[in-house]
């Protein structure tokens, strides 16, 4: 992301790298769990859009991009750990609310801050959101079995597409140099090892009830990872949540269709009460 500004700050003794563009509400970019995932990789085609209207941050989550890995002997990759580690980037930013768009994992994380912080929270928007319990199929294989090589990456990346997707060499090379990190791989099998041995990574439905700030639901029609299915039931446990389906989409809206994304997302938070700022930089997906 040349235009983007490249920022570290201090969460709670976990040095935190993210990317930051653009002025008004504050709008924090949450990227999912699998392997080489971090801020670039996630949001490099949909941060310009969103910062366009709002000041909007690309964090790398712990144990992510170049934030801090710590050792998995004394540092516990809970799902509880990465709320903790949000709520902490945001009092380093003396950020006291803000907009939260959160795919997969990354859902999830923002899920558990509105459901027990809401006063941080204003606007939720969950994207192929973790946060139900969800069957593991033979389709997943390639991301639960994944080997670490450039061939593994590839059928990784084309697991969370749809079928028509052209998939980037550049994104390959770039996700599968970050997963092969030592670091970086160490946090990884510790993460995964924690979810595996919670049996998934979901919140009990009366903690998704608690959310009580405006919520879209982003949904792939074609999402391997996360049913269509569980965006409605997500719709039915957040009381003030809105859904927005998008075909020929799998688990990477804001890769495979970021100007339908962004502009579906920065409509609803326009129509729900952020006062977004246009610094006359042009209208979402122009």
């Amino acid at each position: 992301m040349p235009d983007m500004t490249s920022r570290y700050a201090n969460a709670d003794g976990i040095r935190t790298h993210y990317f930051e563009e653009g002025r008004g509400p504050a709008l924090i970019l949450l990227h999912g769990g699998g392997a080489g995932a971090d801020s670039y990789g996630n949001w490099r085609a949909t941060l310009p859009l969103f910062a366009a209207h709002f000041r909007t941050i690309a964090v790398d989550m712990v144990g992510f991009g170049k934030t801090d890995k710590p050792d998995p002997a004394t540092f516990e990759f809970s799902q509880a750990a990465r709320v903790a580690h949000l709520r902490a980037f945001m009092k380093a930013l003396e950020i006291p609310s803000a907009i939260l768009v959160g795919n997969s994992m990354g859902g999830a994380t923002a899920l558990g801050l509105a459901s027990q912080s809401p006063e941080l929270v204003t606007q939720l928007i969950l994207m192929g959101s973790a946060g139900l319990n969800t069957r593991i199929h033979d389709d997943l294989l390639p991301v639960i079995n994944y080997d670490f090589s450039r061939e593994g990456m590839l059928r990784l990346i084309r697991a969370l597409v749809n079928e028509n997707f052209v998939v980037d060499e550049a994104l390959i090379d770039y996700r599968h140099s970050n997963s092969i990190e030592p670091d970086t791989r160490r946090a990884y099998a510790a993460t995964m090892k924690w979810i595996r041995d919670q049996g998934g990574l979901f919140y009990e439905p009366e903690v998704i009830r608690r959310v009580a700030c405006p919520t879209l639901i982003v949904s792939g029609k074609n999402d391997k990872v996360v049913p269509l299915e569980n965006a409605y039931r997500f719709l039915e446990l957040i009381d003030r949540s809105w859904g927005y389906i998008i075909p020929h989409c799998g688990h990477w809206a804001m890769l495979e269709h970021p100007d339908d994304f962004a502009r579906a997302s920065v409509n609803f938070l326009q129509t729900t009460g952020a006062s977004a700022t246009s610094p006359g930089r042009g209208s979402v997906g122009a």
